[in-house]
């Protein structure tokens, strides 16, 4: 990390800038979550097909289901947001060992995906049983839906295993749709993500559905609470920037996506990135992927750590 840094600090130019963003968060992956360190080549032997794998899954669900590649990412931002990205929010319940997260605030009726993710294990434990973890999974779709809806590919760091338990309490501590800046900044920086990293991940806003229950405007007359609407009224369906151009017209549709620019503390802090995201694709790309990458090693299980479930709703040894 010292290397990386005093690399950084000599470099000039928002290319080497952003260049070095990512290095540093490559170079954090060695240390974040304790353990062995993840590697995008985690599979390369025992089972290299892997990526192609998942993908395929994820390219026939969207055919279908348009919205499925932003629902899984979604998943993975609420997986590694609670107990760090070890799929406890794949788990069902199983009581009273095992109360699910899936119904709390932030994911009941929200969160979604998760027979695509079935779909996913079923065809890993095909091609390569007991090999690839749920939390994986999680990650390599995330990374997929997001290429194949245009945005920036990276190389997935893999090596995660699944956790065995999981925690409601800070389920529902969630991002919520309305929470104000400092509330938001506080939640990210709770999992070692700053101010950058809080206004490119909102960038994932950028393309799927959310219910007017949650939107600033709310529902209009005769809608229900479940109606949905798109994200972005411009390019629902790409991932690109335009959701930022959306923040600078007052157009975002969550209350937390508009108060990066309408906060007390936003001139200072997260709206000059706003700006920077909306005016340079490129930029905003760049810094997504480098945020994802830091976002995947927050309190990952490696080496001996939890177990790498058959099935991804259940914890091993337990019927289905």
């Amino acid at each position: 990390m010292a290397a990386a840094n005093s690399s950084c600090s000599a470099s000039l130019g928002l290319l080497l800038a952003a260049r070095c963003a990512l290095l540093l968060a490559l170079a954090g992956a060695a240390s974040a979550g304790g353990g062995v360190a993840l590697s995008s080549a985690f599979y390369d032997a025992s089972c290299p097909g892997a990526h192609d794998v998942v993908r395929r899954v994820v390219q026939d669900a969207r055919v279908s289901d348009p919205r499925i590649p932003a629902s899984l990412i979604r998943l993975h931002f609420h997986d590694c947001f609670v107990n760090g990205c070890d799929g406890s929010l794949l788990l069902d319940d199983d009581l009273p060992a095992i109360q699910t997260e899936k119904t709390v605030p932030a994911n009941d009726n929200s969160a979604r995906g998760f027979p695509v993710v079935d779909d996913i294990k079923a065809a890993l434990e095909h091609a390569c049983p007991g090999v690839v973890s749920c939390a994986d999974i999680l990650a390599l779709a995330a990374e997929i839906s997001v290429e194949l809806a245009g945005g920036p590919r990276w190389s997935v760091l893999l090596g995660r295993r699944d956790g065995t338990t999981t925690n409601v309490e800070s389920a529902k501590n969630l991002p919520s749709p309305f929470d104000p800046l400092d509330v938001l900044q506080e939640k990210f920086r709770n999992v070692n993500l700053d101010d950058t990293d809080l206004v490119a991940l909102q960038g994932a806003h950028t393309f799927g559905k959310v219910q007017c229950q949650f939107t600033r405007e709310n529902c209009t007359a005769g809608q229900p609470e479940g109606a949905l609407e798109n994200l972005d009224e411009v390019t629902p369906n790409l991932f690109d920037n335009k959701y930022y151009g959306n923040l600078l017209e007052g157009r975002a549709q969550l209350p937390s996506d508009q108060v990066m620019l309408s906060g007390p503390a936003a001139a200072a802090t997260t709206a000059p990135i706003v700006h920077r995201f909306a005016g340079n694709q490129q930029d905003f790309f760049r810094n997504f992927a480098a945020s994802m990458i830091k976002m995947g090693n927050i309190s990952h299980l490696t080496g001996r750590d939890g177990e790498i479930r058959k099935h991804c709703r259940r914890v091993n040894g337990k019927g289905y």
